[in-house]
Parts: structure tokens; C-alpha cells; sequence
């Protein structure tokens, strides 16, 4: 099966960082975010392309586990993979790794659901997103 990966780069900076000078455990969420909206611009599943089809999706689920630290400074590589999953949801897995070394500081997933504009959740695949996955060769 065919698989969907990108990688991005971020720079840890300062206001990331605690008194130990290494990155905030929130912090990592936020690279996950970008990561997804490279992975999005990439592949033309951004936020606002999802929109633009009515549909909100909203995280539902995020887990991460740490490995290693990331420091003030330090470049990482946000490797970000869609799981082809049947259920009407975004799955995505994360693996970030130290730039210079490319050790893997830490691992994780998010889930996101498919919401009409009033919040009502769809229990189906809405249609341009069963035709992304067509056209990216998923289905």
C-alpha cells in the first residue's frame, strides 16, 4: 500500500525551552501541528482546503512519547505519516529526531473526526476526502 510521509523542519527557540533549556513537553504538540500543515500543503489536505468543502476537523485524540530532548537551538525533522485507516477520521503518525544526529527524540499520533459547521459528527467519509485518498492512490 502506498504511503503518504513528509518531513519538515523546526528550530527549537527560545520561549520553547524551560529552566533547563530543553523543549517544554507541550511544546512537541505544537511541532506536530506544524508538521500537519506541511504534510497538508504538501499533499493538498490543508485546513483551509478541508474548510472550503464545510467540514471542520477537529484533533480528538493526541498521544506522544518522549525518547530523548530537544534543546534550545537545536534544529529537528518532523517526519509526519498518514494511516490509511476506513473509519471516517485523520490519522496521522509523528516521529521527530535531532537533526544533527537524527536520534529520535520523541514519537506520537493524532486523531482527527470530520464535524459539519454546526458540530455534528460524520459517521462517513465525506466525499473530497474519499477522492483525495483516490487520487494520492489510497483507495
Amino acid at each position: 500500500m502506498k504511503e503518504l510521509v513528509d518531513r519538515t523542519e523546526v528550530k527549537v527557540r527560545f520561549g520553547e525551552v524551560d529552566s533547563m533549556q530543553i523543549v517544554w513537553h507541550g511544546n512537541y504538540l505544537k511541532y506536530f501541528e506544524d508538521a500537519r500543515e506541511a504534510f497538508g500543503e504538501r499533499y493538498g489536505l490543508g485546513y483551509l482546503e478541508v474548510y472550503k468543502h464545510n467540514v471542520m476537523i477537529p484533533i480528538v485524540k493526541v498521544q506522544c512519547d518522549f525518547k530523548k530532548p530537544l534543546k534550545y537551538g537545536e534544529n529537528a525533522i518532523v517526519e509526519t505519516t498518514f494511516v490509511n485507516v476506513e473509519a471516517a477520521k485523520i490519522v496521522f503518525e509523528y516521529k521527530i529526531f535531532r537533526k544533527s544526529d537524527m536520534e529520535l527524540s520523541a514519537t506520537g499520533s493524532s486523531v482527527q473526526v470530520f464535524l459539519t459547521p454546526d458540530g455534528e459528527l460524520l459517521l462517513t467519509s465525506p466525499g473530497f476526502f474519499l477522492r483525495w485518498k483516490k487520487h494520492w492512490g489510497l483507495i
